[in-house]
């Protein structure tokens, strides 16, 4: 075993670690940004809600390795496309892999959102109707808030998933935590140690994800949590 070479790379995993952490965040922050909408119109609206189960139908239906593969190589045969202001954006791998990750992970907390909206205690929508709320201030009062705090535990996973999911990056020539184990495999030959210190990253990343959700939830869900004798 041979990790003194992974000591003398450290630097090449800091930056890996900055380019999956920016990928990440960027990713789950527009994603959420952009699963509210969608979910309120999955439930609130009938012809506006099947498009959106189309959408959230397809994008969970297909490896995230393949929308990545579509937008970053496939738009780009398109000679439309290459002519267009877009260009200057789909060109990048940062942009493609950030798009590819917001497509994916919104249609995945869409599917959350909308089974906790769904879950909602009648008695809370009856009492807001007999308050007078319209069905906007409803949502906004009532549903979304109550929804986004019962998500919270399906969410944590998503969040982990994508995570991992942001290790795909390297495939488009990002250097995110992969892409650094794969250089270093590359140069020493040492995939063992390269993927093993890769794997403990993940891991720290991971457990640390789990611990700040179980602070969320102990913070926000406490009230649901059952009494003790």
């Amino acid at each position: 075993m041979q990790f003194d070479v992974i000591w003398a790379n450290i630097g090449l995993y800091g930056s890996g670690i900055l380019t999956t952490l920016q990928l990440l965040v960027l990713s789950l922050l527009f994603g959420l940004l952009l699963s509210v909408p969608l979910a309120v119109l999955r439930v609130a609206s009938k012809w506006a809600g099947g498009v959106v189960w189309l959408y959230t139908y397809v994008i969970r239906g297909t490896p995230m390795l393949v929308q990545l593969y579509l937008i970053y190589y496939g738009v780009a045969q398109f000679e439309l496309v290459r002519d267009s202001w877009a260009w200057e954006y789909l060109q990048s791998a940062s942009f493609c892999a950030c798009l590819a990750f917001i497509i994916n992970t919104s249609a995945y907390t869409t599917e959350m959102l909308v089974g906790a909206i769904k879950a909602t205690h009648h008695g809370e929508v009856e009492a807001a109707k007999a308050m007078g709320m319209s069905r906007a201030l409803m949502f906004r009062r009532i549903l979304l808030p109550s929804a986004l705090r019962r998500a919270l535990p399906a969410y944590s996973n998503e969040v982990i998933m994508m995570l991992h999911g942001t290790s795909l990056a390297s495939i488009v020539t990002l250097m995110d935590i992969t892409g650094a184990a794969r250089k270093i495999y590359s140069q020493y030959y040492l995939p063992f140690e390269a993927f093993i210190a890769a794997g403990v990253i993940y891991l720290c990343f991971t457990f640390l994800i789990v611990k700040l959700f179980k602070k969320a939830e102990g913070r926000w869900l406490a009230h649901m949590q059952p009494r003790k004798a």
